[in-house]
């Protein structure tokens, strides 16, 4: 099947930006690993004015139409007539849909209304695209030749379903399936996109498989992708740019795909069998959030100390309150016994700590917003680093560069006593 594929969203939530569009991006990756094309995405609210303008549109420059939401019981939910209404034909009461809204109705103890009931109305002539999970099932049709569309709820969890158990089987058997795309990312940090994308400005050039730079959350990402007939075939493109790719990288690549720092981390503690501790003040415990979102961590991760408040650090930690009063809680020799204090009290093998200025505000002109200290102890020795994430960035965003950049700098840590092992 030739052409390419176009994504219609309809929803004025989308608009607003009260809720994020997970499924275009489900969908577009859905695409990919079928090997469709997929030109355009449109977002439209519940106006059925303007969604038959976006029919019209895409009907024009895309032969597959895939639409979410709009597909439920309230008057704003118009997907599924602005569509029969559009190529002129009625719409007709499924008798099988209709049965099935009626009992999973039953299940929850409602009874069918005229709201419920139109959701088994379907352009006459197309078939249901079934929904075993809610009461808003999509459909299959083909309004013109060589015109196909699909049409979803945008409930996220039913969508994927509906994918995978019936959308995906029919475009391949429509012959819309042609071989597969499929991607390998490369995560970085402690690298800049433009210094990485010009180390490896060659492979920016490359046609099959692709490489393309990106940035997420302080992560540096590369993403190459192959078109091939098969996922062992494109595995075979990928493999040898991959390589490449980690050997300019070098010790900034701490991993691909799904990885983050903190498995990245978990992977050489469990290689080093030995433990860990931290300690941390302006992070308020999101640190020790991203290290247990591993699964497995207890194996090497002890526990943690939110030390917010002067007290809890000199004891609790064992921090000098001499070095408190002179020095201030945002200091180098503050996080150094922070993290040589957690790893003493939790007899661990490693410690690690983070104490900041987050901000808005309680900086200053010798300690302005973004100031961090990292600290880091082992059974040797102590050490810290200092991070400067800048006064305009939010309080968010510099508790993040503070939790990734501790788990960088233990990674490093625990990479560099290997090679010295």
């Amino acid at each position: 099947m030739t052409g390419s594929a176009e994504i219609i969203c309809v929803g004025t939530e989308l608009l607003l930006g009260d809720i994020l569009n997970s499924n275009a991006q489900y969908l577009a990756q859905q695409l990919a690993k079928l090997g469709i094309s997929h030109h355009y995405q449109t977002v439209v609210g519940d106006n059925p004015l303007r969604l038959a303008r976006a029919i019209a549109i895409a009907c024009e420059r895309s032969r597959l139409l895939i639409f979410t939401g709009g597909l439920g019981p309230t008057p704003d939910d118009i997907t599924t007539e602005t569509i029969a209404d559009f190529f002129g034909v009625p719409l007709v009461e499924n008798a099988e849909v209709l049965a099935d809204i009626t009992a999973k109705l039953a299940q929850r103890d409602r009874t069918m209304s005229a709201n419920n009931r139109k959701q088994a109305l379907m352009p006459e002539g197309a078939d249901v695209l079934p929904n075993p999970q809610g009461t808003a099932p999509g459909i299959l049709w083909q309004p013109r030749p060589g015109l196909h569309m699909l049409t979803f709820p945008g409930v996220p969890r039913e969508l994927h379903t509906m994918w995978q158990t019936t959308a995906i089987p029919y475009l391949q058997a429509q012959g819309w399936s042609n071989g597969i795309i499929h991607s390998r990312t490369l995560k970085f940090w402690g690298a800049s996109e433009s210094g990485l994308a010009a180390k490896v400005d060659t492979l920016l050039k490359l046609e099959n498989p692709t490489v393309a730079p990106y940035a997420s959350d302080g992560v540096i990402k590369l993403r190459v992708s192959a078109k091939a007939n098969s996922l062992a075939e494109a595995a075979q493109l990928i493999d040898p740019v991959a390589k490449e790719i980690k050997a300019i990288g070098g010790i900034d690549c701490f991993g691909e795909d799904d990885d983050t720092l903190g498995d990245a981390v978990g992977r050489l503690l469990l290689a080093h069998q030995a433990t860990l501790a931290i300690a941390e003040s302006c992070t308020g415990g999101g640190l020790g959030a991203m290290i247990t979102a591993v699964p497995g961590s207890s194996a090497y991760f002890m526990g943690g100390i939110i030390s917010y408040d002067n007290a809890v650090k000199e004891h609790l930690l064992d921090v000098s309150a001499k070095d408190l009063a002179s020095h201030g809680a945002v200091s180098a020799p503050v996080a150094q016994q922070m993290a040589a204090g957690v790893r003493q009290r939790l007899a661990t093998d490693w410690g690690v700590s983070i104490t900041g200025v987050a901000g808005p505000g309680g900086g200053s002109a010798e300690k302005p917003v973004g100031l961090v200290f990292i600290g880091v102890a082992n059974r040797t020795k102590t050490w810290h680093i200092e991070c400067r994430f800048g006064h305009r960035k939010s309080r968010e965003w510099i508790r993040l560069m503070s939790r990734n950049t501790a788990l960088d700098v233990l990674r490093r840590a625990l990479l560099n006593s290997a090679c010295s092992a």
